[in-house]
């Protein structure tokens, strides 16, 4: 059992059949950050999302290698299916090969 000054994570994630994301936006600058993205894991306190880099919007975030920029970002998707809006906040990111990356975001309530 890991110690919780480690294991911050305040409820387990399911693994969910990918959710649609239309866009993600960035609720400082209202500048959408990526299209057509999917959330892949979900718990109570937030979700995990997959962005391919061909569908990060600005250019400056395609060319990198990291999305670590957005750390701390406030932002809301809108997830077509349910026809429903969701803002959070990017709490981390990680490069998965070249072409995509996860994102971790904390639900705003």
């Amino acid at each position: 059992m890991g110690s919780t000054k480690y294991n911050r994570r305040v409820a387990p994630r399911k693994e969910v059949s990918p959710i649609h994301i239309s866009y993600l936006t960035s609720l400082d600058d209202f500048a959408k950050i990526a299209k057509n993205c999917e959330i892949v894991e979900a718990s109570s306190t937030g979700l995990l999302l997959l962005i391919k880099r061909d569908d990060l919007i600005p250019s400056a975030l395609r060319k990198t290698l990291t999305l670590d920029v957005l750390i701390g970002d406030r932002v809301f998707m809108h997830l077509e299916e349910m026809n429903l809006e969701v803002s959070g906040v990017i709490t981390r990111t990680q490069l998965l090969g070249k072409k995509r990356f996860l994102c971790g975001c904390r639900l705003q309530r």
